[in-house]
């Protein structure tokens, strides 16, 4: 191995000197003044700079309010034999969509016991064969009725319609 002549050999690289971390500021004071300022004081100056903003903008003239009156609201507390009564046609709900649903029976299962579900697994219902299914719409109870076949379809006879009590 020979050296290259007249070259000394190079220093060793060293790591760079650290860097001065700069020291934060203290924080400044108020000035004196602004200590001695009360709220009170300072809400009163916010007012009178407000009041002066408003003054020197560029709407000189204020609307005339003198002609101004109070707006009436109805009486919402009134029993619905003292407000009118608005006709409405229900042509106009012909074509709002219902969910209706005809309901056998339910049971309650655990996750172990839906896993095991395959093709050919009877699932027990809380009804019996010939008791009447539940016609709900929109996940309310409005009739009962008896399942039918019809041309090989099935089908529900509405048997019994409920009030409002379900």
């Amino acid at each position: 191995m020979a050296a290259a002549r007249g070259s000394s050999p190079s220093p060793a690289p060293s790591a760079p000197p650290p860097k001065a971390t700069p020291k934060p500021a203290a924080p400044t004071p108020p000035p004196a003044s602004a200590q001695a300022i009360s709220p009170d004081q300072l809400l009163q100056q916010a007012e009178d700079n407000l009041s002066a903003a408003l003054a020197s903008s560029s709407r000189s003239s204020m609307p005339d309010l003198s002609a101004a009156t109070a707006f009436s609201f109805e009486d919402l507390g009134a029993s619905r034999q003292e407000r009118p009564k608005i006709e409405f046609p229900i042509a106009a709900l012909q074509d709002v969509e219902l969910d209706l649903r005809i309901e056998l029976g339910r049971t309650e299962l655990l996750i172990e016991e839906v896993l095991q579900l395959r093709e050919g697994t009877v699932v027990p219902l809380d009804k019996l064969a010939g008791d009447p299914v539940d016609i709900l719409v929109n996940g309310r109870l409005i009739a009962r009725g008896e399942v039918l076949v019809l041309n090989d379809n099935f089908c529900v006879r509405v048997a019994e319609i409920l009030g409002n009590n379900g």
